[in-house]
């Protein structure tokens, strides 16, 4: 996948960094001042404008039940101030979720998000479209036919 476009190499560290390797502290390298989530169903924090405290209580709680989450992407798109990514996620399930009980099992989703960034090469938010339903779905299919 080229990731020649700043933009992107930029969001490929940040997902690599904050994301995979939990790297928490490293977020305020890549946000702006606030970063909006503006479209995410599902999501505690849908709608909400997050300053950089916040942002990392996110993605603490985001990584607690899935410690060892990966994002593959399958693709970049930039186009002026925002990159289109395209990406496969796999995380195995060890610790609980509200009605949920740590499985140890591997749980998949797919997605796609629409990152902003300012002219600072900062992010400042997404649009996000990602399968929860099919995760509720493994999460229940998990618990219904453990041992």
């Amino acid at each position: 996948m080229a990731t020649e476009h700043p933009h992107k190499q930029r969001l490929a560290r940040f997902i690599r960094q904050v994301w995979d390797e939990g790297d928490v502290d490293a977020s305020g390298a890549y946000l702006g001042e606030t970063y909006t989530i503006h479209h995410d169903p599902g999501d505690p924090c849908d709608g909400m404008i997050l300053d950089l405290a916040g942002f990392k209580d996110r993605v603490r709680q985001s990584r607690a039940a899935f410690p060892d989450q990966r994002f593959a992407i399958q693709g970049m798109f930039a186009d002026g101030d925002s990159v289109v990514m395209s990406w496969l996620w796999a995380a195995t399930h060890s610790g609980d979720l509200p009605g949920f009980a740590a499985t140890g099992k591997t749980i998949r989703m797919s997605g796609a998000t629409v990152y902003g960034f300012d002219d600072r090469v900062r992010l400042t938010g997404h649009w996000q479209v990602t399968d929860r339903l099919g995760v509720y779905w493994q999460l229940r299919h998990n618990m219904t036919h453990e041992g």
